[in-house]
């Protein structure tokens, strides 16, 4: 969540950027089956993948023309690509893919090619739910750990019951139990959730600052709308701050929004 700026999820699985020549940019994943030039191992007569540019050039063209083969037009090139954050992008007349999709059915492939040649939010928002129904492993990132302050430790503990609680009142304790940590580098965010991957574990991060400035009830405020995400992520929903997010965030009495304005305490105190 952030305060007068957009809120950060993590990581943005579709970020969309006009083309004067082709759809909006957005991210998504895709794979190819191994090439049928792929080197064989004597021993055990089965193929062995290949390896280095050369093996990525061939995966890259077979996976280009199995897209055109499915109905891919006005691209001109075709990338693939190892990120964690965007899956599938349209820059252009460039078509940039998730290496991960390289071996991905041929509905996933379909979906990428209705992605890259749609022309209404409709079309796109439906590719955009087959592709990332498919899972695809992201490239591990390093979590960048901030050492513990004094007078952290009865906070954090505070954070971890206030989390239980709140999971019991609103989510009938279904949510798992998950770090709540606190940050001192957020300088317009509240806080946020990060889903993880399987090098990392998800977690819950707010803002030191935040809670020492706005108080502890506006810090709930924004532990709560953290852990809706957390539920839409544990629920096979899409991340983000759509219907789905507003809906409920209503339902637990939150703002059903990515922002909010917060008083600090001083003028809080003044006003009373």
């Amino acid at each position: 969540m952030a305060h007068d700026t957009a809120a950060q999820l993590g990581f943005d699985l579709f970020g969309m950027a006009p083309s004067a020549t082709a759809p909006a940019e957005t991210s998504s994943a895709m794979s190819l089956p191994m090439s049928p030039s792929a080197p064989v191992d004597a021993e055990t007569a089965e193929p062995r993948p290949a390896r280095g540019r050369t093996a990525l050039r061939a995966r890259t063209a077979v996976l280009f023309s199995r897209l055109q083969d499915l109905g891919l037009r006005g691209v001109d090139a075709l990338v693939l690509m190892r990120t964690r954050t965007v899956m599938v992008s349209l820059i252009g007349r460039t078509l940039r893919v998730h290496e991960g999709y390289a071996d991905a059915p041929e509905r996933v492939l379909h979906a990428v090619v209705a992605f890259a040649i749609a022309r209404t939010k409709t079309e796109r928002q439906a590719a955009r739910d087959v592709i990332l129904a498919y899972d695809v492993e992201r490239a591990p990132v390093a979590r960048r750990r901030e050492s513990a302050r004094p007078g952290d430790l009865p906070m954090l503990a505070q954070l971890a019951e206030a989390h239980r609680q709140l999971n019991a009142r609103w989510f009938e304790g279904t949510l798992q139990a998950i770090p709540v940590r606190l940050s001192g580098r957020m300088a317009t965010r509240l806080g946020h959730f990060d889903p993880g991957s399987k090098h990392t574990p998800p977690e819950i991060v707010l803002s030191r600052t935040h809670i020492t400035r706005h108080g502890w009830r506006e810090a709930m405020h924004t532990l709560l709308h953290e852990m809706v995400h957390q539920w839409q992520h544990e629920t096979a929903r899409p991340v983000d701050h759509g219907a789905e997010f507003r809906r409920k965030a209503r339902e637990v009495g939150i703002t059903p929004a990515a922002r909010r304005d917060v008083t600090p305490l001083e003028k809080k105190r003044r006003a009373g």
